[in-house]
């Protein structure tokens, strides 16, 4: 079983989409000028090339051919699609500035055809739903354990189609659960900041349960793991799926828990240093 390399990045659809978004952020953002909002620009923007970066390292690199191989891996893959490039992307708020990227005559049509189509009805009414905090949590929640039932979770490992399938979920669901605590414009939360944190809190609490049934599980769960002869570094799959337990349990809650002292710094926060004066406000236009 040959080792990955840092040379194995397997360039597949996930860095045609980074570079896709890539692109469009560069030409949304052409004709933008400067403005005392500079700071906040450069480190929405290194938000964002950290949330793209992340999707590549996690689909792209050699990571994705070691979580073949050990379960801790691949647990990382789905924490780095879960719960580090979405919360990246929603700070770096560049949907607005991706849209501009696009011709006016193609935003024209889009914008007619998602507002008043009428084979858009569907979509407009899905989106109505899910812009709700409730069913966003339950659908990012029902996702993240439904796809670590081991019976789902082995045939992701058996059918590329099915693993990709996976992978965009975790990542979809993802972003709209953080842009459901992260003001993302133009998607603002509804939440408090007091639902936020119970928002985020029993989120990290079902991650912590999947954590521990990996841990205290007295034999490999998952048979595609458990039937490799050999694993890289030698450990058992027992020892392995230990590791990935570990990963959910603490890496896993470290985006959790800044968000949440994020938002409880917010709630402390006394409400008139909250609100900047007219004259520091960000030009109109300025993405």
């Amino acid at each position: 079983m040959a080792a990955a390399t840092p040379l194995d990045w397997t360039g597949g659809p996930a860095l045609a989409w980074v570079l896709s978004a890539a692109v469009l952020y560069w030409l949304g953002g052409r004709g933008s000028t400067g403005s005392r909002s500079d700071t906040s620009r450069r480190w929405r923007t290194a938000a964002f090339a950290g949330g793209l970066l992340t999707i590549l390292i996690a689909l792209d690199s050699p990571v994705d051919g070691l979580a073949d191989k050990l379960l801790w891996v691949h647990m990382l893959q789905h924490i780095l699609l879960l719960l580090v490039a979405p919360p990246l992307l929603a700070l770096a708020r560049p949907w607005n500035r991706m849209w501009h990227g696009f011709p006016l005559d193609t935003r024209r049509v889009l914008a007619r055809w998602l507002s008043a189509g009428r084979w858009s009805r569907p979509l407009r009414a899905v989106a109505r739903v899910l812009a709700e905090p409730v069913p966003s949590w339950l659908l990012f929640n029902l996702v993240l354990l439904g796809w670590h039932v081991p019976g789902a979770y082995d045939a992701t490992l058996s059918s590329p189609l099915l693993h990709a399938s996976e992978h965009f979920l975790f990542f979809a669901t993802g972003l709209l659960f953080w842009t459901r605590v992260i003001d993302s414009p133009p998607w603002r939360s509804r939440l408090s900041e007091t639902g936020r944190a119970v928002y985020l809190g029993s989120s990290m609490v079902t991650s912590w349960l999947l954590a521990i049934v990996l841990a205290e599980a007295g034999s490999p769960i998952y048979s595609n793991y458990s039937d490799l002869a050999s694993r890289p570094g030698g450990i058992t799959a027992l020892t392995d799926q230990q590791l990935a337990a570990g990963a959910m349990w603490v890496l896993g809650s470290i985006p959790f828990t800044i968000a949440i002292l994020s938002v409880v710094y917010r709630w402390l926060e006394p409400k008139g240093s909250a609100q900047s004066p007219p004259a520091t406000r960000p030009l109109a236009g300025n993405p």
